[in-house]
């Protein structure tokens, strides 16, 4: 009760709201957020793999950005970023929970401030469908954090058992993940529907494109098994398309923020648009994200903007656009760019932009420079045999059930050239977005300077965060339950 009563004070500020907005005034706000989705995974961003027609529509009719960046390049930590606008390092989650390596005891804190929780006292109906992974056990799901609702997966849809909850109880087990789409997408629609005629905040985050890669029947190409992360990026596409269309056909287009962006860079299959490495690495191949946002009458149409900005933004963007205040007791690390947004300015609200990875803060981003403190992670490796590896976490057809050709170690979808990974690496973003050419030697005062605003920000992160148990081995757990001691065997571990 102490501490209900506590959290009560601290969203105190957020009861602000001037009376001239009535609750059938204010914005609604819905997030799409795909998982391992890559820089070049859309049209508009260069894919030829796959046309994403209604995602580039979105795009023409709002803004694309392409210098938009996550805080560090995993599931978890990126998802506690954009709900609570600060870096990993202050929530303290920086590694994925993860139930079949036994890591069950971590989770976003829930002394931390979503999004939702932000938005209820303004009157914000809320719901998350789709992927949390931001803790499973009780104390961190998503009813704990201000979502009313909550459907999906509680991890990503390669962790054993893979089951879907509704709020608190599991309703599928095993799941049949090329209807995950289909099924995330009405839940959505359906919730619009309900909720159309007061403000809501639906949070949407996808299973996909995150492995196992899984298509329904519509979009499945079986006489083509090589593309099926294509099948995947086509059906995705579809679900923005629905929900757009849900909103016009409900009168409430210019009611209503639409943002679209991913957690990290693309992995095996996907496309990162020239950029160097993967998901799991601090190159911008896994750390730049496509973002498009669209508020019909707010968002002018057909802009395009190389403002340095990223997912910490989002927090505070949503908060001020629905007349709320931040929370005072800490640090807030976004900032409120519907003026970048709306066309009304062009520079970052950013002097500097930092990512973490493994547990460290790792490099800082300053207008078109780029620099690596700290030597950056590779990413995933690239083989050149695709027997070379069989991942533990593939579909077996019982409790991981998706389409059995699975992208392989083979199709890289980052530039795998360029100088080998140390501390002080320094790029020039504009003209070399693949980070190939170090010119440190060439730009001593640059790295001084941003050395010295890395080495500040540095200062405040701590020396320990929450790691929690985790076995050797990666554990086939028996699903039905939100149990995860239910240990039948250890898988072969990579």
């Amino acid at each position: 009760m102490l501490q209900l009563a506590r959290r009560s004070l601290l969203l105190l500020p957020l009861l602000t709201l001037p009376l001239a907005l009535a609750a059938q005034q204010q914005p609604n706000f819905i997030v799409i957020f795909a998982d391992d989705l890559g820089y070049g995974d859309l049209s508009s961003y260069g894919a030829t793999a796959h046309k994403t027609p209604h995602l580039d529509r979105m795009a023409q009719e709002g803004i694309r950005l392409t210098d938009f960046y996550v805080s560090m390049p995993f599931c978890g930590p990126s998802r506690a970023t954009l709900l609570t606008g600060r870096y990993p390092f202050r929530t303290g989650l920086v590694v994925n929970p993860s139930p079949d390596v036994g890591r069950n005891d971590i989770g976003l804190p829930p002394s931390e401030i979503t999004i939702a929780e932000a938005l209820k006292p303004l009157g914000y109906a809320t719901a998350a469908i789709g992927k949390w992974h931001l803790g499973h056990v009780e104390r961190y799901l998503p009813r704990k954090q201000g979502f009313d609702e909550y459907y999906g997966i509680l991890y990503s849809n390669d962790m054993r058992p893979v089951q879907l909850v509704q709020n608190e109880s599991v309703v599928q087990y095993p799941v049949v993940q090329s209807e995950l789409t289909k099924d995330y997408t009405q839940r959505a629609v359906d919730f619009i529907e309900r909720h159309r005629n007061e403000p809501f905040f639906l949070y949407l985050p996808h299973a996909m494109p995150h492995k196992p890669l899984a298509a329904s029947e519509d979009f499945y190409t079986p006489e083509t098994p090589d593309d099926l992360y294509s099948d995947a990026m086509r059906e995705l596409d579809w679900s923005v398309g629905r929900i757009l269309d849900k909103l016009r056909a409900s009168s409430l287009d210019d009611k209503t923020l639409v943002f679209f962006t991913s957690d990290n860079g693309a992995t095996y299959g996907g496309y990162n648009g020239g950029l160097r490495a993967s998901k799991a690495s601090n190159f911008d191949g896994g750390l730049r994200v496509p973002a498009i946002a669209r508020w019909p009458g707010r968002i002018p149409p057909g802009q395009v903007s190389g403002a340095v900005l990223a997912s910490i933004d989002i927090f505070p963007t949503i908060v001020a656009a629905a007349g709320g205040e931040l929370p005072s007791d800490r640090t807030i690390d976004g900032r409120d760019i519907l003026p970048v947004l709306a066309g009304r300015a062009s520079e970052s609200p950013h002097e500097a932009i930092f990512a973490l990875g493994a547990e460290e803060l790792k490099m800082i981003r300053s207008g078109r420079w780029k620099l690596h403190v700290r030597a950056p992670e590779p990413g995933f490796p690239c083989l050149d045999d695709p027997n070379a590896y069989v991942d533990p976490r593939r579909p077996d057809g019982i409790t991981i059930i998706a389409q059995f050709e699975q992208a392989n170690r083979t199709q890289c979808p980052g530039v795998v050239t360029g100088p080998a990974p140390k501390p002080l690496m320094l790029f020039d973003m504009e003209t070399d977005p693949a980070e190939q050419r170090d010119v440190a030697a060439e730009h001593p005062e640059i790295v001084a300077r941003l050395r010295a605003i890395f080495d500040r920000f540095d200062a405040e992160v701590p020396d320990e965060f929450q790691s929690g148990d985790r076995s050797p081995k990666i554990l086939w757990i028996e699903g039905g339950e939100l149990r995860y001691e239910r240990q039948i065997k250890p898988l072969p571990h990579d």
